[in-house]
């Protein structure tokens, strides 16, 4: 055997392992899932056969009376994430435009350095400051003044009244806000700084403003990857648990201002599952997991739809 021969058997054999390697890898992902499902799926098996569908809608949280539904912690859970993209989503924006259009070439490094810093900050480090210095500088300096503005208008004026406690559902929110603007800032820059500077010069040239270049080319240019950024700012609220835990008040009851205090179901997890004393309530809170995975799953199902949506309108465009 030519060494040619021996060199490409060896090429040969290394193409396979190679294939064989990384088709291993993704099954185990799959595999993985799969048991991950299937684990939740049997340690809520007791709260299912006990609560059925009813759990879903049901408010009462009893440890005492075993009597469990996790309809206020789906809703503190989607109203918190909800708020955090709110103001998230605009400041994130705000940030992308300016460090890819309008900032001035020696301070985008530092600049966005300092946004990328922010995402590796703990999660428990931003609880202790919202509790400990936000929480209280928010109740003396703005939640008076939003319940006096609000006073009056209808649906405002109900969402903002409440004793000024200084850590709520809209406390929540705001911390969250702020975890997951670095995030969706980040891939909002990166996926702008992408768009050919063809594409730019020539709107420029002809005549259009900044915006009207942001607006018309870039965002259609990077539209699936704003997108993308957007639904991995979302998927870090969903699943947070110590910011949230620290702010949000932990109180199973239902909302009726943003002021309330409240619960989410990664705070309840992580306020209760230590202290959990039997198969129903564990079951209960093993379900509460489960139905935030399958929260996650629904989301990001409905953003591929969503893209591939525009992508078939761009076809019919076309």
């Amino acid at each position: 055997m030519t060494s040619q021969e021996q060199r490409l058997k060896a090429q040969k054999i290394q193409d396979q392992i190679f294939r064989g390697s990384t088709r291993f890898f993704a099954f185990l992902v799959l595999v993985l899932l799969l048991g991950i499902i299937g684990s939740l799926i049997w340690g809520a098996m007791p709260a299912l056969k006990a609560f059925g569908f009813g759990f879903l809608f049901s408010g009462d949280w009893n440890p005492v009376t075993e009597q469990f539904g996790g309809l206020n912690s789906i809703t503190g859970t989607l109203l918190s994430s909800f708020i955090a993209l709110l103001i998230g989503v605009p400041v994130s924006f705000g940030i992308a435009i300016f460090l890819t259009e309008l900032s001035p070439v020696w301070l985008r490094r530092p600049l966005g350095m300092a946004i990328e810093l922010l995402a590796g900050v703990p999660s428990i480090i931003y609880g202790m400051w919202g509790l400990f210095i936000f929480a209280p500088w928010f109740a003396d300096n703005i939640q008076p003044k939003l319940t006096s503005w609000t006073e009056g208008i209808p649906l405002l004026g109900s969402l903002f009244q409440g004793p000024p406690m200084g850590i709520g559902m809209f406390s929540a929110g705001l911390i969250l806000s702020i975890m997951v603007i670095p995030f969706i800032a980040s891939v909002m820059r990166d996926v702008f700084e992408v768009v050919p500077p063809m594409l730019k010069e020539s709107a420029y040239g002809l005549g259009c403003t900044t915006w009207e270049v942001v607006w018309n080319v870039v965002l259609p240019y990077t539209k699936n990857g704003v997108i993308g950024g957007v639904m991995l700012g979302l998927g870090r609220a969903l699943g947070e648990t110590m910011a949230v835990t620290f702010v949000i008040g932990n109180a199973q009851r239902s909302i009726e201002s943003l002021f309330d205090p409240a619960t989410s179901i990664a705070a309840t997890l992580a306020n209760e599952f230590t202290e959990a004393t039997g198969e129903l309530h564990t079951g209960a809170l093993i379900e509460l997991g489960l139905l935030l995975f399958v929260i996650t799953f629904i989301v990001l199902s409905l953003s591929k739809l969503l893209l591939l949506r525009l992508q078939r309108n761009e076809g019919a465009n076309a």
